[in-house]
């Protein structure tokens, strides 16, 4: 009896320890997705930042100052060049405002246009006002993972049928520690469409984050739009004021 009770038992317990491990794998690749997304986030920050451009017929060079705080407001304003010093962007939840100093006009981006360019790159109005993150939108599983320090953590995610997003599926790639270092996005036929990578790893403000990030867009070859953080702090507070309309223009 003791014997056949013990076989149950070891029997019960290897028939639970798959969804043991499900259910790790599940929180490990949630893990990452939210460090992913949360890698430039803060309760606050304050930035200074250049975006280079570069398009089939020109390139573009601007440094920028941001603000932001938490995930629904943010303000970014143009220092150089000195033509376009002043334009300034302010994201309150799903609404995006432009101030252009040269005519004095604050003018709201419809629904309209949020698919279109932001500042002349490749990221668009949408990019900005997302508030969404992966692990809310897609279902996820890890499908390779490192061997000590070398190989990569990759997760792949198809978009949930209720979720409000244009991908189809995403694979985020990750190194030994976990920082991200290159996610691609896929249309809902599976073709790669953009590729976000990171680059030029350091430590800014405490944290180890890579400092530099290029969108790259799958069907313009040899285009590119590449944001480099020169600055980043997250313990600065900024105030609600910044986030106003009055804001735009000071």
């Amino acid at each position: 009896m003791n014997i056949r009770l013990m076989t149950l038992g070891l029997a019960a317990l290897l028939m639970a320890a798959p969804a043991v491990a499900d259910d790790a794998d599940v929180e490990l690749a949630r893990e990452l997705l939210d460090g992913t997304d949360d890698i430039y986030r803060g309760t606050s920050s304050v930035a200074t930042m250049k975006m280079n451009v570069k398009t089939e017929r020109w390139t573009r060079s601007l440094t920028m100052k941001s603000w932001s705080k938490g995930e629904e407001k943010s303000l970014v304003r143009i220092v150089e060049p000195a033509k376009e010093a002043g334009v300034t962007t302010l994201k309150v939840g799903e609404n995006i405002w432009n101030y252009l100093p040269k005519v004095d006009r604050t003018m709201k981006v419809p629904a309209g246009l949020m698919s279109g360019s932001w500042m002349g790159s490749h990221f668009s109005n949408d990019d900005l006002v997302k508030e969404s993150r992966m692990a809310d939108d897609f279902t996820f599983a890890i499908t390779e993972r490192p061997d000590g320090d070398k190989g990569n953590w990759v997760v792949e995610c198809t978009v949930k049928e209720d979720a409000a997003v244009v991908w189809g599926k995403v694979l985020v790639k990750l190194r030994p520690d976990r920082l991200p270092e290159k996610i691609t996005y896929y249309d809902e036929k599976d073709v790669l469409v953009r590729t976000m990578s990171f680059q030029d790893y350091r430590e800014i403000d405490g944290r180890m984050m890579p400092s530099t990030m290029r969108l790259t867009p799958e069907d313009k070859p040899g285009e590119y739009t590449e944001v480099i953080y020169d600055d980043l702090s997250f313990s600065e507070e900024v105030p609600d004021s910044m986030f106003t309309l009055q804001a735009l223009k000071e």
